[in-house]
């Protein structure tokens, strides 16, 4: 809950969150929503809608009118590639640039391709992948997960988050090592205006605590200038949630 959250924030400096749904319903948006209105730090949410709903648009109107929600995800990663085609989910996604929201990509590598050929579909729609798309860390699989990412980033309104890696790798042996190769290819397709900070706290905890997820990105960017790490940390998760700092 954001009373277990907030004290992790403040050990890091950090001065608000985006609270991204877990559950596939509207009583989840409007669970998340209601936490948002009590907690002024969070500062955006990311919910749940039904694409397949009858009354999509006026549903989507009805949210517009809520200051704090930026947009949407479904956990594209519990469904076949094919629901990435469903004429009501691609008309739904038709349907968000026109209300201002944003869309969470949250996928596994197998589901990259079609990721790429759904987002290509929607060139003015603001997408963020999660997660780096959860590529299989604890084996150590990297081509057929780079080769889908190199497509995915191509596309320039596709941004990603560099977070949920933990979970991916081995939960109780993790090294720092294990997730370098995935930073750089991240970095390297990716510029640094289309990369954001994630702790997917509480997720991560079966692999590590909130400390040692964000530590592990910020040893990881530490090199890097003042002004970029402001933007992986902060301003491009801004810029894209649409929070005023």
């Amino acid at each position: 809950m954001p009373d277990d959250l907030f004290p992790e924030l403040e050990s890091k400096g950090i001065k608000g969150c985006v609270a991204v749904q877990a559950a596939e319903s509207a009583a989840e948006t409007d669970f998340l929503l209601k936490l948002s209105d009590e907690y002024e730090w969070i500062k955006k949410v990311v919910g749940w809608i039904d694409f397949d709903s009858e009354n999509l648009e006026r549903d989507l109107e009805n949210y517009s009118q809520k200051k704090k929600l930026a947009g949407f995800r479904k956990a594209l990663q519990a469904y076949p590639t094919e629901a990435m085609e469903a004429p009501n989910f691609l008309k739904g996604i038709g349907l968000l640039q026109k209300f201002g929201f944003t869309y969470d990509i949250l996928i596994y590598p197998n589901h990259l391709e079609a990721a790429y050929v759904f987002a290509e579909k929607f060139p003015y729609q603001p997408f963020v992948v999660d997660h780096l798309a959860k590529p299989n860390i604890r084996n150590g699989e990297f081509d057929y997960w780079s080769k889908g990412i190199t497509k995915l980033a191509s596309l320039p309104n596709v941004n990603c988050k560099v977070s949920g890696m933990v979970t991916e790798a081995h939960w109780q042996n993790w090294k720092v090592s294990d997730f370098k190769p995935y930073l750089d290819f991240i970095i390297q397709n990716f510029n640094k205006e289309r990369l954001m900070y994630g702790s997917d706290w509480p997720v991560c905890l079966v692999a590590a605590d909130y400390g040692k997820v964000y530590d592990l990105a910020n040893t990881y960017f530490q090199e890097f200038s003042i002004s970029e790490k402001e933007k992986i940390f902060g301003g491009n998760a801004c810029r894209f949630y649409g929070i005023k700092e």
